[in-house]
């Protein structure tokens, strides 16, 4: 039913249009053709015009199903790879089973095979359930234009799946921690370092105290991390610093625990009388946890996988997805794409012996869901 190495020369195809977020043109050139290879199948099309500077989305409906909720499938079209990445540090290149280049683990390969899942779906005359497959432009930077759309989707759908790349061998992806971003200004009082030291309130003192109280957070146990990514303060040497500024990412695993420490970041207070701290930002993507619905969904992929030939395992990872913005609403299953490493590296693969497989574990999904 599928061909290795024809949907290994298709998911070139997507490959070779490059499309970094920041290029909403380059990201239309690919939903073009991604529309093209659509035509003769029995679906429509709806075209979501970008806005605030990202790229077209794409929803592709079966025309069978459609009367009831169904399975949602999630992939992205953009990549974090700049322009010209595939013509300098990552070529495409094929050795032996292994093939890279940019985007190609992250997520065309899987976006490719939900593809011709879909188109051997439709063959078969389809499903019990309708398939809508969502292609969005703005995944990799948060899915800011898309969030409401994979939302209005999700509260449609019966099951979602998401079409990120498998992980460490193979293993599926049943839980993901939610995603904080936050903002920390400080302001001080600036003064001259040698003359009147004294009078000035130094932020990047108070820097200081912050970052230590921010990653003082972090607690393994219950599977937080608090990481400040960023900084920046001061203007010359010889001045106490009146401003400086943090940014600082928070990683949750449940929805309790986004709601208890997003309180506590949002609530620093100084240790520096005379300083000031500002803290905006808050979950942008809630925690993707393992609902009943969502666990017997995995238990039915499983047992598809069984007939076809290999073992699927489960595993909950520190990574956001479009599939935290569902799994609240819809028994959400992800890291159905195709098996590989060096996400977002120069060294980007994938395993084409995981091509046929994970393809075929999507159409069973697709034509066996009820």
């Amino acid at each position: 039913m599928f061909e290795q190495n024809a949907i290994l020369a298709h998911i070139r195809r997507w490959v070779e249009i490059e499309s970094p977020t920041e290029r909403p043109d380059q990201v239309n050139r690919l939903v073009d053709m991604v529309m093209s290879d659509h035509t003769g199948l029995p679906v429509t099309l709806e075209r979501v015009p970008g806005t605030d500077g990202c790229g077209d989305h794409l929803i592709v409906r079966s025309n069978w199903g459609q009367d009831k909720p169904g399975i949602l499938v999630l992939s992205h079209l953009d990549t974090v790879h700049p322009m010209g990445f595939l013509a300098g540090r990552l070529p495409w290149r094929e050795e032996g089973p292994i093939a890279f280049g940019p985007g190609i683990y992250d997520m065309k390969s899987g976006a490719c095979i939900a593809h011709h899942a879909l188109r051997a779906a439709a063959a078969a005359g389809g499903g019990p359930l309708g398939v809508t497959h969502l292609y969005v432009s703005d995944e990799e930077i948060g899915s800011p234009t898309s969030r409401s759309l994979i939302e209005a989707l999700g509260r449609q759908a019966k099951y979602v799946l998401v079409t990120e790349p498998a992980r460490d061998g193979g293993k599926i992806v049943t839980a993901r921690k939610g995603v904080g971003r936050f903002d920390v200004h400080i302001r001080g009082l600036a003064s001259h370092a040698g003359a009147k030291p004294h009078e000035g309130r130094s932020a990047i003192r108070e820097l200081g105290h912050v970052i230590l109280a921010l990653e003082g957070l972090c607690d393994e146990a219950r599977g937080v991390t608090v990481t400040v990514g960023v900084v920046q303060g001061g203007t010359k040497a010889n001045v106490i610093p009146e401003e400086a500024v943090a940014a600082v990412d928070l990683r949750v695993p449940t929805a309790e625990l986004a709601e208890e420490l997003c309180g506590k970041i949002l609530g620093l207070k100084p240790k520096t009388e005379g300083v000031t701290i500002t803290v905006t930002g808050g979950m942008n993507r809630p925690p993707f946890e393992q609902t009943p619905a969502a666990k017997a969904l995995f238990e039915h992929a499983a047992q598809q996988a069984a007939e076809i030939g290999f073992e699927l395992i489960g595993i909950h990872t520190g990574g956001g997805s479009d599939g935290n913005f569902t799994a609240p609403m819809a028994a959400t299953l992800d890291g159905l794409g195709v098996d590989g490493k060096g996400a977002h590296t120069d060294y980007e693969q994938i395993d084409c012996r995981t091509i046929v497989p994970r393809a075929e574990l999507l159409r069973r999904l697709m034509m066996t869901l009820a």
